[in-house]
């Protein structure tokens, strides 16, 4: 799992455009924020992952976040369609995989694709979360595409005091604190052989048709995590290699969990990436 990922960089981060519910009224600190991802890499590669990495784009605030850029199988990607504050990522982001040697498709319709940030490959299911910064309809798309057993699953929104949904001001389209699937959400191993895939997932993040739907779902063993980790501590937020685990060092829960099961846990300190409501599964993009 995870053998070959993409990352940028931090150099151009920022937290202007308040796209998500995590978004910090406070400025970045960008000397520490670049520190963070390069200890992200040092550890991704301490875990045996290839990682290409290329400058991030000077016009975009959350470019560093390149789980967002597309959905890679094999040659081929899916190419995201992003919110306004992050358009120019997409142009960008299709040259780069072009260069990478891969082949890129074009979800149809306008319709709206946040990447791998919302489509989570474990073997041959994708798990997938629409709602916020997905259309289900381009991710039944993406697993036609790339040959993937879809399912489809949603998270809770965010709500107001009244209890109605919120409408993000600078993007316009709803919002959630599990606004991609990787926040509520991990692979920690793929189906190899006889044995069942491995995922830690949050319940309370979940619609009651959607947690009904994991609990049932008989092709991967899970592991649930709690909604204080996982909203707090971006706990699912994570890199699996299916050996060594990349996450956060303040879910003391899921790391023990791991650990009881015979994983590696690296753990960086992050602060500042969070101020946009990204972790270490939102830096990088599978590529391989």
């Amino acid at each position: 799992m995870n053998n070959h990922i993409l990352m940028s960089d931090a150099n151009n981060f920022n937290n202007d455009q308040k796209i998500n519910p995590y978004y910090h009224q406070e400025l970045v600190d960008h000397g520490k924020a670049i520190k963070e991802h390069q200890a992200i890499r040092e550890l991704l590669i301490q875990a045996g992952i290839k990682v290409t990495s290329v400058p991030s784009p000077t016009d975009s605030q959350d470019g560093v976040y390149t789980a967002n850029w597309a959905l890679v199988r094999g040659d081929t990607a899916v190419l995201a369609r992003l919110p306004n504050a992050r358009k120019t990522e997409e142009a960008y982001a299709e040259k780069i995989l072009i260069s990478l040697g891969k082949k890129v498709v074009h979800v149809p319709n306008n319709l709206k694709f946040s990447g791998q940030g919302d489509t989570l490959a474990c073997g041959n299911y994708l798990f997938c979360g629409s709602g916020y910064r997905s259309d289900a309809e381009a991710q039944k798309f993406v697993a036609e595409t790339l040959g993937y057993e879809r399912i489809q699953l949603q998270t809770i929104p965010q709500c107001d005091v009244d209890g109605n949904s919120v409408i993000n001001t600078a993007s316009g389209w709803p919002d959630s604190f599990f606004y991609d699937l990787d926040l509520s959400l991990a692979i920690i191993k793929a189906p190899e052989n006889d044995q069942k895939g491995l995922i830690a997932y949050c319940p309370d993040a979940f619609t009651s048709e959607s947690r009904t739907l994991l609990a049932s779902l008989d092709g991967v063993d899970k592991i649930e995590v709690s909604i204080a980790e996982a909203q707090n501590h971006f706990a699912t937020n994570l890199v699996s290699t299916g050996d060594t685990v990349i996450m956060s060092s303040q879910a003391p829960l899921l790391s023990a969990e791991l650990k009881r099961r015979g994983m590696n846990i690296l753990s960086p300190e992050i602060t500042e990436l969070a101020k946009g409501g990204g972790y270490i599964r939102c830096t990088t993009l599978t590529i391989d």
